[in-house]
């Protein structure tokens, strides 16, 4: 059976495709996480932090991120790291200012960085972080 160079080059492109999908799948590669809603970063932030269990909850605009205090008054933030969210309760170290249209919060953590936010009251955030500065 005679087979066309033009198939075999097919088949082997098409055998290629599906192996790299099949990585990208293993590896759990994937679009960007959204925080569709609170229930979404109420979700995100308990596999980032276990039991955290925020009382207020600013989601940025875009779902990028988000910022919750619990009842306690601790401050987690939560950013994009691969298919999954990454958490870190603030500390006195933490530092927060407001841009024109973003609020931007730095960890002091080299490794997590800062996170920019679209809030609706960037304010309220801006004082709760600057209170556990204190």
């Amino acid at each position: 059976m005679d087979v066309p160079p033009a198939l075999l080059q097919f088949l082997g492109s098409l055998v290629a495709i599906l192996a790299l999908a099949g990585l990208a799948y293993w590896l759990k590669l994937g679009p960007a996480p959204q925080l569709t809603d609170e229930t979404a970063a109420r979700r995100a932030a308990d596999y980032a932090v276990s039991g955290y269990e925020p009382v207020a909850i600013g989601l940025d605009r875009d779902g990028r991120a988000a910022v919750m205090r619990d009842a306690a008054g601790r401050i987690l933030l939560l950013r994009p790291h691969g298919v999954h969210f990454a958490g870190r309760i603030l500390t006195a170290a933490a530092r927060v200012h407001r841009t024109d249209t973003e609020l931007v919060i730095d960890t002091a953590e080299k490794r997590y960085g800062s996170v920019r936010l679209v809030l609706d009251d960037p304010a309220a955030w801006v004082r709760a972080i600057e209170a556990i500065q204190r």
